[in-house]
């Protein structure tokens, strides 16, 4: 199957832009957030001008049909990833949120004094990575300074790979929980999530896997990974924001405390105490956001329909002509692996004697929407060796004329600024 871009471009009403007066608009951010399709635009449209009302409390049409519209999203989504029961899904507003719930829940065993897989206490330890997402590294560094627990991590080798040759100093009977990303944001290193589940789960511990980078990009299957908590975000995925998933193997859910109180998630309530309705319900506490799981359906859907193979054939095709274009330009240095092996849609690069910001305002100047920092991931360029970089990202609807866009764009800057480039 192959992807048909100039059909999917007529989809997204933004790339039809001009910006600065003219200048045709080439987006290269959606790892930060992608543009939207009219599919799912529609689809927000629909519900708020012919269904909008609360959900699971109303007992007319309209909150009837929008609970079914909400209820209906959960079950196409967990179908999405593979998910063979929908009470694994649960909605948060991102996947920050997400991470931050089974980090909190853990919290909140251990304050309970329970006993089981999610106590902590000093000599527990909580493994990561140093390429994660600030994400994936501050919930689970508040989590250790609450419970005496200890947070360990893997390094990350030059060429941006995870570093597992000390796995098994790393991964130990102490092990409760590692948190890993399927695909990093910043060198779109692609993680061996099986492997690492199969060592993790050997030593009696559990993995969470951060797919906000994956998801949205190739297909993700959570019974083959084997994880044992996978979150992703909306809006890096055609969808909107404020929305997000965590899915959770349904024996930990029911396990785990809730995060947030309040209304729906509860089953009886008492002024002395409360008892908690079963999973998802008992991690949605309150109004969610129920026109944004109307759109993240439709997304899901949308990609479905394009195909997720198609989708992942696409962008090794644009990763792989970024690369080489890229390579040719004198003082740029890619972060991450040179190779499209194992290797997502996202670039990131620094260029001798041009700072980042400096670089992404020039190619803002040209059209060319990119992102300049450090990709909420400053660990992992202090590990690279450098304070910040360039990132261009690409996605189904970019082509290799944009590609081209991009590396004619780098050799402008340089030349205003003076830098001789190749």
């Amino acid at each position: 199957m192959t992807l048909d871009v100039a059909r999917i471009r007529k989809d997204f009403p933004i790339l039809e832009r001009q910006i600065h007066d003219g200048t045709p608009l080439v987006y290269l951010d959606s790892a930060n957030t992608s543009q939207k399709p009219r599919q799912v635009l529609d689809a927000l449209a629909d519900f708020y001008e012919r269904h909008n009302a609360n959900i699971h409390r109303a007992t007319h049409q309209l909150g009837e049909e929008a609970t079914q519209a909400y209820e209906g999203g959960r079950a196409r989504l967990a179908a999405f990833i593979g998910a063979a029961d929908p009470a694994e899904v649960v909605f948060a507003k991102n996947i920050s949120e997400g991470i931050n719930l089974v980090a909190y829940a853990m919290g909140n065993a251990t304050a309970a004094g329970q006993s089981g897989r999610f106590a902590l206490g000093p000599g527990d330890e909580i493994v990561i990575s140093e390429m994660e997402h600030h994400s994936n590294i501050v919930p689970w560094q508040l989590l250790c300074q609450r419970t005496g627990a200890t947070l360990r991590w893997f390094k990350v080798t030059p060429e941006g790979r995870l570093d597992t040759s000390d796995i098994d100093s790393l991964i130990t009977e102490r092990t409760k929980l590692v948190a890993v990303a399927h695909q990093s944001n910043v060198l779109g290193t692609i993680n061996p999530i099986r492997a690492l589940a199969d060592r993790v789960h050997a030593a009696g511990a559990l993995l969470l896997v951060d797919a906000a980078q994956s998801v949205p990009h190739m297909p993700v299957d959570v019974a083959a990974l084997g994880a044992d908590f996978l979150g992703f975000t909306g809006h890096k995925m055609c969808g909107p924001t404020g929305i997000g998933v965590l899915w959770g193997r349904r024996e930990l859910l029911e396990e785990m405390p809730p995060f947030l109180g309040g209304g729906e998630m509860i089953e009886t309530v008492w002024m002395e105490r409360s008892t908690f309705a079963p999973p998802p319900h008992k991690f949605e506490a309150g109004t969610m956001p129920i026109a944004q799981v109307v759109g993240l359906a439709a997304a899901a859907d949308y990609l479905t329909e394009a195909g997720q193979d198609a989708i992942a054939e696409h962008e090794h095709g644009l990763i792989s002509h970024a690369l080489e274009a890229l390579a040719g330009i004198d003082g740029l240095r890619i972060l991450g692996p040179a190779g499209p092996v194992d290797r997502g849609a996202a670039i990131s690069f620094t260029v001798d004697g041009v700072h980042p910001h400096d670089m992404s305002q020039v190619l803002d100047e040209h059209g060319i929407a990119v992102r300049a920092g450090h990709h909420c991931a400053w660990p992992l360029h202090r590990a690279m060796g450098v304070q910040a970089s360039t990132r261009a990202s690409f996605y189904l609807y970019n082509t290799h004329e944009e590609v081209g866009a991009l590396a004619a764009g780098i050799r402008e800057a340089q030349r205003f600024f003076g830098v001789s480039g190749g």
